[in-house]
């Protein structure tokens, strides 16, 4: 199994990309710790996995406070005994709109779950996998940081700071043997769908997917595949990526 003896962290596991990356790891041998603030579906998560075989843990987490995410990794290694892939997944986002009509508290959350957890969880996890000899972090960005389309303007530039911020820590962990990368998912089939179309109609969807050239939606499957190389020893050599899993939509 490709993370066989490895113990992973994957936050926002309790649904969508999350919990479809969980569960790939489990069922490639890593014991996975789910953070996420929604408590029944992270423990109905991490019950399936345990349900199919697999080693799960649940630990409720708002990944934008900094006791939590300690608390978060102390769930790994206390109970795991190590942590040696940690995957920032956390999102939210703003509805589609004008960029003039998300208000300032929204921004604020926008920014704190998605840019100041991966520097929280930096803070506890980097340190843990430093003694180890290594790591692996794998972060959650969007298309939306690359391509970056009218009415989502706030998410886009939380996600393009996490593209930036991967390159940069991807290169100042190089020498502790951590490598860093991050995800460009298409939208999919999640909770935050609606959000992103503004509505959730079939014609919204077929607008959006017509953009798409290979002409669907992302999967869970799709996303944490891709994860799942990247925090594999398959990629050993791969570090500061930034993979588009988008149907060729950045093209």
């Amino acid at each position: 199994m490709r993370l066989a003896d490895k113990v992973a962290i994957v936050t926002g596991g309790a649904s969508g990309f999350g919990a479809g990356i969980a569960r790939r790891f489990a069922a490639e041998g890593a014991a996975v710790v789910i953070g996420d603030i929604d408590r029944d579906g992270g423990e109905a998560v991490a019950a399936d996995i345990a349900g199919a075989g697999g080693t799960a843990l649940y630990q409720q987490a708002d990944m934008s406070v900094d006791r939590e995410v300690a608390a978060l990794v102390g769930r790994a290694t206390g109970d795991l005994g190590r942590l040696d892939i940690m995957v920032n997944n956390a999102g939210i986002s703003h509805r589609n709109q004008p960029m003039l009509e998300v208000d300032e508290a929204t921004f604020d959350r926008v920014y704190a779950v998605n840019v100041k957890s991966i520097f929280l969880a930096a803070r506890h996890a980097v340190p843990v996998m430093r003694d180890a000899g290594g790591g692996a972090i794998v972060n959650t960005a969007s298309t939306a940081g690359l391509r970056p389309r009218p009415g989502l303007t706030w998410y886009n530039g939380s996600k393009g700071a996490v593209i930036t911020l991967t390159k940069s820590m991807a290169a100042e962990l190089a020498p502790d043997r951590i490598r860093v990368n991050a995800l460009c998912p298409v939208a999919g089939e999640t909770p935050m769908l609606p959000t992103f179309m503004g509505e959730d109609s079939q014609d919204a969807r077929d607008r959006f997917i017509a953009t798409i050239p290979l002409g669907r939606l992302s999967t869970a499957e799709d996303i944490a595949n891709a994860a799942l190389y990247l925090a594999s020893d398959e990629a050993s050599l791969v570090t500061g990526v930034s993979l588009e899993i988008d149907g060729g939509r950045c093209i």
